[in-house]
């Protein structure tokens, strides 16, 4: 079956259909990583986007419920240039294919992905529309057109549980030697914008007694679990649109411990008056360079982002304590006098390196 992939700029590419058939707009972005597309197809943060994987061949080690990172498959479309449909790996209980079909999420293959990654690098993310039903170029760039985007979009409430919830999954027998295995002795309420679960599993394996409530909750309604620390979570769409979030932050920091990742750094950055911006295409990979200003080391992060907080926006009690060295945009803060801090990369990989898994223990310690 025919597929074909439109963007807002006019330009169209025409492949072959995997997954299930149908149409679907988005925001068209690429993940620069060479393993971990299901754990990239089920990260809420990617909720209303299009996700091209610039590695060039995709699906060679099949799926398992093991590498999923929520309940389902939650991008709006997937771009691949090659997919393999005979997977091998021991792990493996289906092929990608599939996988997407029982999602019911559309997929295109045998286009040029380069080309594809090169145009948005160079014109930054757009709006697009990959179909299976429409063959007219015209009407499938009108409708990439018709795409609001990202900005000003609140996309968290399409993602957020449903009512708080008890976590006490710890990390399986290929990743336990990551981080200690130490006894829940810290109670901390993790806020879910979008949550990937190997966060909640860094947090259990560090010894955190994890109660999950939806990112809606407020402050009062966070406080009243008691805990020893709040966690602010990753999650998708334009952080300045997610208002009710950032007056529960407020009301959050001073009175516990509160450690962000993502979203929640965002969160955090706007809740101490700072500004956020859209990157041009965002940061998205298993593979992106951050120094710790502190001790000038450099750790391999996995990131998933379009927006940023601009430092230059920081009050004064704010230190700035991580930076990216592909672009210098500012990947992590601290508050200078209360146990509070972030980072806009995701410290639990999956997938990815493990350089910042430390940040969980720093968690734990914060809280004392």
């Amino acid at each position: 079956m025919q597929a074909k992939l439109a963007l807002e700029d006019g330009t169209v590419y025409t492949g072959r259909a995997f997954g299930a058939p149908g149409e679907t707009p988005g925001e068209v972005v690429f993940n620069t990583s060479m393993t971990g597309y299901q754990e990239v197809l089920t990260d809420p943060s990617y909720a209303g986007q299009i996700v091209t994987m610039t590695y060039p061949l995709i699906g060679n080690y099949g799926t398992t419920p093991d590498d999923r990172e929520s309940g389902r498959v939650r991008v709006a479309g997937f771009v691949v240039r090659e997919l393999t449909r005979v997977p091998s790996n021991f792990r493996s209980d289906r092929d990608l294919d599939s996988y997407l079909q029982d999602a019911g999420v559309t997929g295109i293959e045998g286009i040029d992905t380069r080309a594809l990654v090169r145009r948005l690098r160079v014109r930054g993310a757009m709006s697009g529309v990959l179909s299976t039903t429409d063959p007219d170029d015209a009407s499938l760039v009108a409708k990439a057109r018709a795409f609001p985007g990202m900005e000003g979009r609140d996309l968290v409430r399409e993602v957020v549980p449903p009512a708080p919830f008890p976590w006490t999954e710890k990390f399986g027998r290929f990743a336990e030697h990551v981080l200690p295995d130490r006894p829940p002795e810290k109670h901390v309420v993790a806020v879910d914008y979008g949550m990937k679960w190997n966060i909640l599993r860094s947090l259990a394996q560090v010894g955190c007694r994890v109660t999950v409530v939806p990112g809606t909750a407020t402050a009062d309604q966070i406080l009243a679990h008691d805990p020893d620390g709040v966690f602010l979570s990753n999650g998708p769409g334009d952080p300045a649109a997610v208002g009710y979030a950032v007056e529960a932050v407020k009301g959050v920091v001073g009175r516990k411990p509160v450690f962000g990742i993502c979203l929640g750094h965002q969160l955090l950055g706007l809740a101490f008056g700072a500004k956020t911006f859209k990157l041009k295409f965002g940061h998205r990979g298993a593979n992106q360079p951050v120094r710790d200003e502190r001790t000038g080391k450099v750790e391999i992060t996995t990131q998933n982002h379009g927006f940023a907080v601009d430092p230059s926006t920081l009050p004064a009690a704010v230190e700035p304590t991580h930076v990216n060295l592909n672009d210098h945009t500012l990947e992590g803060m601290r508050h200078r006098s209360l146990p509070v801090f972030s980072v806009q990369y995701h410290p639990e990989a999956a997938a990815g390196p493990h350089d910042s898994g430390y940040l969980f223990e720093e968690f734990r310690r914060m809280m004392g």
